[in-house]
């Protein structure tokens, strides 16, 4: 469902009619079949906006050029008329509707003349031709949302792929603690000669794939993993991955996981300095002679349409700012290293062929990724549809670690609710090649531990 309301009719089994904004469709191109069988309007001032969008191989390009093709599909040269085209069966119809002015009593409160001013008012026309239906204006823009609220108009956000709060507060839940298990069951788990139980040893219900355990015993925590391969609760054990060591129970499920072939897709949240980047790398770095390539990406967070190409310089300078914080990871592993050590001689080598690679999210749309540890930071300000792009390109023997906080969000039109690191979480847990890992405690510094918790 789109809206929580959006299957209730009115009075009189007459169907609602939603207006879209353009950051509807620039977030899915396919919204419009979302509405069940009620009606959607979009704007001329929408298609004005989307027009500035054609051009371009970012994920809004790919959107405004994706919803072209649906509506010209639906059209098939017809006119869209006073009632507009059926957008499919078992759905209602869409519209194209002109810009219209604001009524006169509300023309007085907005004077400039912008396109989302355009939007809402061509909105506010559609509500009042139309008496007797229940009309929105749907925007991920909270701004247009609050005039819209301010002028009399119904607004909502697009609901469709938000994942509810109880979800996101388990997601940070999965380390289930226990403290009343049998001390010889954990002794065998802890020292036995495979450091593995059956499950029924330790829980009452079978546990979801890769869920993780923190056993009270004593004065020893012991941490486990239930292997959905083997049904058993297997030991996790303090690794080491190129000079980086655990400091705390989540970075050591965190490192377990990434070090672990048999968990192909792994996701990390967590704030600011919990470690999430850096253990990342250096598993990557751990498993190298493993894989073809690694390679170190994050969006490149840009103002309006502009892509990096906007910046001025070469490709190496207009990368450099947003690749900066990968850079000062592999600074912190080299560091732990003399310079004239063969790990970070290494090191430079991987850069120098290639092999390492740090690049802008954009570089690599189009490939396809064969073996390769591909390390996506700031997973957070991501869509939905651009998780998914990025993961059905895997190929053999690749694995992937998407890492982000989704509570520190920069893009726009997301929050934590609908970004596609979220997304990733709430659709693919309980799935045996995914393991996620909420790491809470920050280990950067005291000082910005203690930012985190009181600022």
């Amino acid at each position: 469902m789109s809206y929580a309301n959006a299957k209730d009719k009115k009075k009189g089994g007459k169907a609602k009619i939603f207006v879209l904004d353009t950051n509807i469709i620039l977030h899915d191109f396919k919204s419009i079949r979302n509405f069940q069988d009620n009606d959607v309007v979009i704007p001329i001032a929408v298609l004005e906006e989307l027009d500035k969008f054609k051009k371009g191989n970012d994920a809004l390009s790919f959107n405004a050029r994706g919803f072209m093709r649906e509506i010209d599909l639906l059209s098939e040269g017809r006119m869209f008329g006073k009632t507009g085209v059926p957008i499919g069966k078992g759905r209602g119809n869409i519209k194209i509707e002109p810009n219209h002015p604001f009524p006169e009593n509300l023309a007085a409160l907005f004077l400039d003349d912008t396109q989302d001013h355009r939007i809402l008012a061509t909105a506010i026309w559609v509500r009042d031709n139309n008496p007797g239906r229940f009309t929105a204006l749907v925007t991920k823009d909270i701004n247009l949302r609050m005039k819209a609220k301010a002028a009399g108009m119904e607004a909502q956000d697009y609901l469709t792929d938000r994942v509810e709060e109880e979800k996101i507060a388990n997601s940070q839940k999965e380390l289930q603690e226990i403290d009343d298990a049998p001390a010889e069951v954990l002794q065998k788990l802890a020292y036995g000669a495979d450091t593995a139980v059956d499950w029924k040893q330790l829980v009452k219900e079978k546990p979801a794939p890769n869920t993780l355990f923190k056993f009270g015993w004593s004065n020893e925590t012991v941490t486990a993993r239930f292997e959905p391969a083997s049904e058993r609760i297997i030991l996790v054990n303090k690794k080491e991955a190129y000079g980086i060591r655990p400091r705390n129970i989540e970075q050591k499920f965190a490192l377990d996981a990434c070090l672990n072939p048999k968990i192909p897709l792994v996701s990390l949240t967590g704030g600011a300095g919990t470690g999430k980047t850096l253990i990342a790398l250096a598993s990557a770095l751990e498993q190298e002679h493993e894989y073809d390539q690694i390679i170190l990406s994050r969006p490149a967070i840009t103002l309006g349409n502009q892509d990096i190409g906007f910046l001025p310089g070469d490709q190496k300078s207009k990368m450099a700012p947003y690749l900066q914080p990968l850079m000062d990871n592999l600074a912190v592993i080299k560091s732990q290293f003399r310079p004239s050590s063969k790990e970070s001689l290494r090191i430079d080598a991987l850069l120098n062929s290639e092999k390492l690679l740090i690049t802008p999210l954009a570089y690599i749309r189009g490939r396809s990724l064969g073996k390769v540890f591909f390390i996506v930071d700031e997973a957070q300000n991501l869509t939905p549809h651009e998780i998914k792009t990025i993961i059905t390109r895997a190929g053999e023997g690749t694995k992937m670690v998407f890492t982000g906080d989704i509570f520190q969000i920069d893009q726009p039109f997301l929050d934590q609710w609908s970004n596609g690191l979220t997304h990733l979480g709430e659709k693919m847990a309980g799935q045996a090649l995914f393991q996620h890992v909420f790491l809470r405690k920050g280990e950067r510094s005291e000082i910005s531990e203690l930012a985190a918790k009181l600022l």
